[in-house]
């Protein structure tokens, strides 16, 4: 049913400045680019880091857009224009407005933390999928399942933006899902993407060093993160649902968003609170963990509903994923559903976690007949690199290698080149330094810095790392020096489809880069490969 323009500024907590008429009808999506407006619809035109959404109104206006939001006084124009102070924060409660608040119709879980997102959603989707037969979406960097058919949700693209989101979530009501698990960056949350979401579990995997080229700091990384938790206070109440916050108890951050998840609900006066798991610290953990080349078993104690009593056998849970990282995700996973399900849900618990045989570009097996052990990975921060090396030296035969092949993007946090590097140096035998989206930086520059970083740990450049600027003569390298019992692993891009150079993105993927490898030919699509560089500013 069409909403009004009034209706839509209802939903958004910040003062409004309305030029016209607010009783106009909104026949179209609230959409951020002015290419995107139908007739009939709202563009919010915001001032962004390099453009100003302002200077592209008269275009969203000859496209046919019913009204106007804005942060920039403006009286003259021909259609109703609503002024707030934050557009950027705004235009999420707006789509959600505008979709009638699909949400609110969903039981919704929200996953954050810097590493295992991915993995963490999956698993709970796999879960809830197989609890509720079929009737679970999932919004993650990968891709999106809205009941119907799955979408891709981009190359580069970390949360979709919030009229995409609430537009994906009323595909799911639409398609009559029950549950829908979304993955939320920190990016996401400290640009308003998720306002607008109903949320009713908050999932944290865990905080470490990323992403301090935009957020500067460590607090503000914390701090955005902490946003989703405060979203659970925020949530509609009329549902009457009880809200939890499902939180790593091993990461020394926990405490700090408990503290705000207590805060959150108790001003809201939501039903709710905080519940943790983990290895060695939370409420729950497990009671035996066996890892396996084939998989990795972890035991939990069975409880009664409502209760702390054990009962009978602990309960068993087989997860294809290897390593003591993807232990942690599965805790995640099982503590979440845990309580969605009200413990009734064992079988579809283990079932779900047992059906997530491996997630594209996590630790990623890639085959062509070749006599050692070939991976690609997502690991892209010093603490994910670190997990995925560990796990291959408990996954390596007697006398084999660890080769790795690792980068670090330009513009983007400095301070990881160093991290990336040391961690390599201490846990692979051998490393391969290449391009990670040098963007417009001296991709020389970046590696220089790793590789003085790597020596600084003990490594020696020519015995222990080298320096390969084209990611795909990289690759092919390592395959190359691979023996019989090694382990090859690509770190760094893992799912993506495009590696950035200056301003360009250029085709690439790792899994089709390895592959090439392993048959005796780089992959040649990046612009290092001919030599032919665009220029570094």
């Amino acid at each position: 049913m069409p909403k009004t323009l009034a209706e839509l500024i209802a939903a958004v907590p910040q003062q409004a400045v309305v030029t016209g008429d607010a009783a106009i009808e909104i026949t179209a999506p609230v959409v951020e680019s002015d290419a995107e407006v139908q007739p009939g619809g709202v563009f919010v035109a915001r001032t962004g880091m390099s453009v100003d959404g302002h200077d592209f109104i008269p275009r969203a206006i000859e496209r046919g857009a019913a009204a106007i939001v804005g942060e920039k006084p403006i009286t003259d124009l021909p259609i109703p224009y609503v002024q707030f102070e934050n557009a950027q924060e705004a235009v999420g409660f707006l789509a959600a407005a505008y979709h009638d608040f699909p949400s609110r119709k969903l039981i919704v879980i929200g996953v954050t933390g810097t590493d295992g997102k991915t993995t963490t959603s999956t698993l709970i989707h796999s879960i809830l999928r197989e609890a509720s037969k079929g009737r679970a979406g999932l919004i993650s960097t990968i891709s999106a399942d809205v009941g119907d058919q799955s979408l891709d949700t981009g190359l580069h693209v970390t949360t979709p933006g919030a009229p995409q989101i609430q537009a994906l979530l009323a595909q799911m009501v639409a398609n009559g899902l029950q549950y829908a698990v979304l993955e939320m960056t920190s990016h996401g949350l400290a640009q308003g993407r998720l306002n607008g979401v109903d949320l009713d579990v908050a999932v944290l995997t865990n905080v470490t060093h990323e992403h301090l080229d935009y957020h500067k700091t460590f607090e503000n990384y914390r701090a955005a993160k902490g946003r989703m938790f405060e979203m659970l206070g925020k949530s509609d109440r009329k549902n009457g649902r009880l809200k939890l916050a499902v939180i790593n108890g091993d990461d020394p951050n926990a405490d700090y968003f408990i503290k705000i998840v207590n805060k959150a609900v108790s001003a809201s006066g939501t039903s709710g609170g905080a519940t943790t798991y983990g290895l060695h610290s939370g409420y729950w953990k497990p009671l035996d963990v066996r890892y396996e080349p084939n998989g990795t078993h972890i035991f939990m104690a069975s409880m009664l509903p409502d209760t702390t009593e054990l009962y009978d056998e602990p309960t068993e849970f087989f997860t294809p994923l290897i390593g003591e990282f993807n232990v942690m995700n599965a805790l995640a996973a099982i503590t979440t559903t845990s309580w969605l399900l009200r413990y009734s849900g064992i079988r579809a618990m283990q079932r779900g976690i047992e059906a997530v045989t491996a997630i594209s570009g996590r630790m990623e097996r890639i085959d062509e007949g070749q006599d050692f052990l070939s991976l690609v990975d997502f690991a892209h921060t010093p603490n994910a690199l670190e997990n995925v090396l560990k796990a291959c030296r408990k996954m390596l035969s007697e006398g084999g290698r660890v080769i790795a092949v690792i980068g670090s993007a330009g513009l983007r946090d400095r301070e990881k080149r160093r991290l990336m590097a040391e961690v390599a140096a201490r846990l692979a035998d051998f490393t391969v330094l290449t391009a990670e989206d040098p963007r417009t930086e001296s991709l020389d520059a970046i590696l220089e810095t790793m590789a003085q970083a790597s020596i600084a740990a003990g490594g020696v450049e020519g015995e222990t790392f080298i320096r390969v600027p084209d990611r795909g003569e990289a690759l092919y390298r390592a395959c190359q020096m691979a023996r019989k019992g090694d382990i090859v692993i690509a770190c760094g891009k893992g799912h993506e489809q495009s590696m950035a150079f200056g301003t360009v993105e250029y085709p690439w993927d790792d899994r089709e880069a390895m592959r090439a490898a392993l048959r005796g030919e780089p992959l040649k699509t990046l612009p290092t490969a001919s030599g032919d560089r665009p220029a570094e500013g």
